[in-house]
């Protein structure tokens, strides 16, 4: 089942602060707007165009969630985000972000570790998608990943 198009960076901020407070969470929102204060804004910065009006003004926004494990969502301009659960950052699409935390905050992520070659590895299962996965380090590995280790 596709997610619902967030068409904005604001879109998908609200669709955060939504979800986290059906789960409980404290949010806190930091915005860039302009291209001064964007990375958009050095990426194409030469001299601003009839094409570079039309797509508006560019909004990134940092989405700090409280509570185990501790989130972070830093939303960029070109429908991409990166969320960071305990440390480990993912790459998530824009319009995936809001299935990617539900899926945290309902137990559908686990910690797979392996003897040899010794490895760790998060895996966070999205349902309708293919599972999201990054290597954790013993470095790395929070009180509540150590909970996950399967």
């Amino acid at each position: 089942m596709p997610h619902p198009r967030l068409p904005s960076t604001q879109a998908a901020v609200t669709a955060i602060e939504a979800l986290a407070a059906r789960h409980g969470r404290a949010v806190s929102t930091g915005h860039d707007i302009g291209r001064d204060r964007t990375f958009a804004g050095w990426v194409g910065a030469d001299g601003g165009g009839a094409d570079e009006l039309a797509a508006g003004v560019p909004h990134e926004a940092l989405v700090e969630i409280a509570g185990p494990p501790t989130i972070t969502v830093r939303l960029f301009v070109h429908d991409e985000a990166v969320v960071t659960v305990d440390n480990i950052a993912f790459d998530v699409p824009r319009d995936s972000v809001p299935a990617f935390l539900n899926s945290v905050w309902t137990g559908l992520v686990h910690v797979r570790q392996r003897v040899f070659p010794p490895s760790c590895t998060m895996i966070v299962t999205v349902p309708g998608e293919s599972s999201y996965r990054e290597a954790v380090t013993l470095y790395t590995l929070s009180p509540w990943l150590a909970g996950k280790l399967r």
